[in-house]
C-alpha cells in the first residue's frame, strides 16, 4: 500500500483502504478515551486514595464508638450514681440564709476546742458553675490536739466545710503554742454570695422576726 496515492481528502474518507481507517478510528477512540481518563477518572483516582489514606482513623473511630455504644448501660448506670452523689453534695450546702449560722458554728468550734482567733476575716464569693465558694481567712493559737480537734469538728459539721493552705508553726519558744494560718471553705448553691450582703440580710432577718 502505498500511502502517497491515498486520497486524503475527509471527504473521500470512504475511499480509503481498510488499515488505513481501522488505524484513524483506533486513533479517535484512544484520544477519546484519554480525554475521559484526563478529565474524570483521575479525579476519581486521586478522591479513592484519600479516602484510602482515611481508612484506618474511620475504622479507629468507629470501633471506639462500638466500644462506647455496648458499655452504654454501664455509663448509663455511673452517670445515674453520679448524679446522686451530686445531689446529695449540694444538698449538704447551706442555704444564702443558713450561711451566717454557719459561720458562727466555725468559729465556735474552734473556741470550744481551746483555740483562740487572731483572725477572722471573711473573703469575697468565688463563683463557679452551679454553686459559690465562700472562703475564710483564719489565725488561730493553741496546742497541737487542740489544732487537731478543731480540724476534726469541722469535718463533723453537718454543712460542707473543707480546710486548704494550712500552715502550722511555733507561736513562740516559750509558750510552746502554735500558729495556724489556713482558709475555710464553705459553699452555697446560690448564685451569688457576698459576705457583706449575707451579715445585712441575717440583721434584717432578726429585726423582722422581733
Amino acid at each position: 500500500m502505498n500511502l502517497s496515492e491515498i486520497n486524503w481528502d475527509p471527504n473521500a474518507a470512504g475511499t480509503w483502504p481498510l488499515p488505513v481507517k481501522a488505524s484513524i478510528i483506533f486513533l479517535v477512540c484512544a484520544t477519546v478515551a484519554g480525554g475521559c481518563i484526563y478529565l474524570d477518572t483521575l479525579d476519581q483516582i486521586t478522591a479513592l486514595e484519600a479516602v484510602q489514606q482515611k481508612e484506618p482513623t474511620l475504622k479507629t473511630t468507629f470501633e471506639t464508638k462500638q466500644a462506647k455504644a455496648a458499655n452504654l448501660p454501664d455509663y448509663q448506670y455511673q452517670l445515674t450514681q453520679i448524679e446522686a452523689s451530686l445531689d446529695e453534695m449540694i444538698k449538704q450546702m447551706p442555704t444564702e440564709a443558713e450561711v451566717a449560722s454557719l459561720l458562727v458554728d466555725i468559729s465556735q468550734t474552734g473556741l470550744a476546742t481551746g483555740l483562740e482567733f487572731k483572725l477572722f476575716k471573711l473573703e469575697p464569693a468565688v463563683l463557679k458553675d452551679f454553686y459559690s465558694e465562700l472562703p475564710i481567712k483564719i489565725e488561730v493559737t493553741g496546742k497541737y490536739e487542740e489544732i487537731g480537734l478543731f480540724i476534726s469538728g469541722l469535718a463533723s459539721l453537718p454543712r460542707i466545710v473543707t480546710v486548704h493552705d494550712v500552715n502550722i508553726s511555733p507561736e513562740n519558744k516559750d509558750s510552746g503554742l502554735l500558729k495556724m494560718t489556713a482558709t475555710v471553705k464553705t459553699y452555697n448553691e446560690a448564685a451569688s454570695t457576698n459576705p457583706a450582703d449575707i451579715a445585712k440580710k441575717k440583721s434584717k432577718s432578726k429585726r423582722g422576726g422581733k
